[in-house]
């Protein structure tokens, strides 16, 4: 959603929010954006929603095709999909009424320290293919077990068995500097790091079976957004209230104050990763026609670019929140389903399913996120199953 005046404000679930005018400090002048800034801004926020989509997909195809039991991720079928909106909505409703019973400074202080730990194994785990690559050869890479075990003889149970190596140590190190930084001083640049690496993380691990159960997730988030925008007070309440880093943030005055900006115009995750892994399924789709052509993957990355940039347009012309799927949802949707009947494939993309022929033994997801496009979806997309031979780089479900 876009808002005028007001200081800047976390966002919520599924909605973008982008401000074009802040509070000054003394909270009586109105800061005013310049046509410079206000491009700088919207410019950088798309190019920071393209990025994790774009790789998030394509780290999606390889850990699809993963033997590691560790690494597979978790399939979201139709009825999850059809379940997805109303537990959102009983989630958004429930904090709406936290936040009006209890005190925000408390429950926003324990956010913080959830979110601290969430974001440093999140952005570990980002980091982690780049560190593989850069790391000398010359260094030995040294072998780590953590295992924490429960009874004695016969009656043994692994309670926590996770493996771990050098490579991993300065990925959660440098992870760690990062979260620091981000609870003193809830910096944007902090924020960012962390909304990109949840954004990655959640196209990356939450995979749709086949394309009918990305339609029915995508239309009832469609109906969901428009309706806590428009038709109640509820998402922007939980928005100004809500303080983690489940959005990315990019300040309008950068080029007047420099990296202390503190006039942001502001992205929800939500807007990120529910379309995002609706392109990404996509992209297993072309890879599974064997036809060396990704053609519905550009289609559909194209589609979500002319969606958030109507969003911004709009947004900005009419100064009133927008939520943000009202426009993303018909483009990804729409625009490749009108290649597919051009090229005569639209059964085959309809008949496509993702955890069959890509990935035959991939867990279905069981335990839904409650708040979409929020760290906690991320998290539970992560979520290693408690069999699992060997845990790498897990975040623990929130549930």
């Amino acid at each position: 959603m876009a808002e005028t005046g007001g200081p800047a404000t976390p966002d919520s679930a599924l909605n973008v929010t982008l401000n074009d005018t802040q509070e000054a400090a003394n909270a009586t002048a109105k800061f005013v954006a310049t046509p410079e800034g206000t491009a700088v801004a919207y410019g950088s926020l798309v190019i920071m929603a393209l990025l994790p989509i774009f790789f998030g997909a394509l780290r999606s195809v390889n850990c699809a095709k993963s033997k590691n039991s560790c690494d597979m991720p978790e399939t979201i079928t139709s009825r999850d999909a059809a379940r997805f909106p109303i537990i959102a909505s009983c989630t958004l409703f429930g904090l709406y009424l936290f936040f009006k019973i209890f005190s925000q400074e408390y429950i926003n202080l324990l956010l913080s320290m959830y979110f601290f730990i969430l974001g440093i194994l999140a952005l570990s785990h980002t980091l982690s293919p780049a560190m593989n690559k850069i790391f000398p050869a010359n260094i030995p890479n040294k072998q780590y077990q953590l295992l924490f075990t429960q009874g004695t003889g016969e009656t043994k149970e692994e309670i926590v068995n996770y493996e771990f190596d050098t490579k991993d140590l300065i990925c959660l190190g440098f992870s760690s500097v990062v979260g620091v930084w981000y609870l003193l001083k809830k910096h944007w640049i902090a924020n960012n790091l962390f909304g990109l690496a949840f954004a990655l993380n959640g196209v990356e691990l939450l995979h749709l079976n086949n394309v009918s159960t990305g339609c029915i997730l995508l239309g009832g988030l469609f109906v969901y957004d428009v309706f806590w925008v428009f038709g109640t007070n509820v998402m922007v309440t939980v928005a100004k209230s809500f303080e983690a880093p489940i959005k990315l943030v990019f300040p309008q005055d950068l080029l007047e104050k420099g990296l202390a900006a503190n006039n942001f115009a502001m992205l929800g995750l939500g807007d990120i990763v529910i379309p995002g892994i609706f392109i990404a399924l996509l992209l297993r789709f072309d890879v599974s026609l064997n036809k060396n052509s990704r053609t519905y993957f550009y289609t559909s990355f194209l589609a979500y670019i002319l969606g958030l940039g109507l969003t911004i347009y709009i947004m900005h012309t009419f100064k009133h929140a927008q939520p943000a799927l009202l426009y993303l949802v018909p483009a990804c949707i729409g625009l490749p389903v009108l290649v597919a009947v051009i090229k005569g494939e639209l059964t085959d993309m309809f008949s496509y399913e993702s955890s069959a022929e890509v990935m035959p033994h991939t867990p279905r997801l069981t335990h839904f996120p409650t708040v979409s496009g929020s760290p906690a979806s991320l998290a539970n997309s992560m979520q290693q199953k408690p069999n699992s031979p060997r845990r790498r780089r897990t975040i623990p479900s929130p549930m």
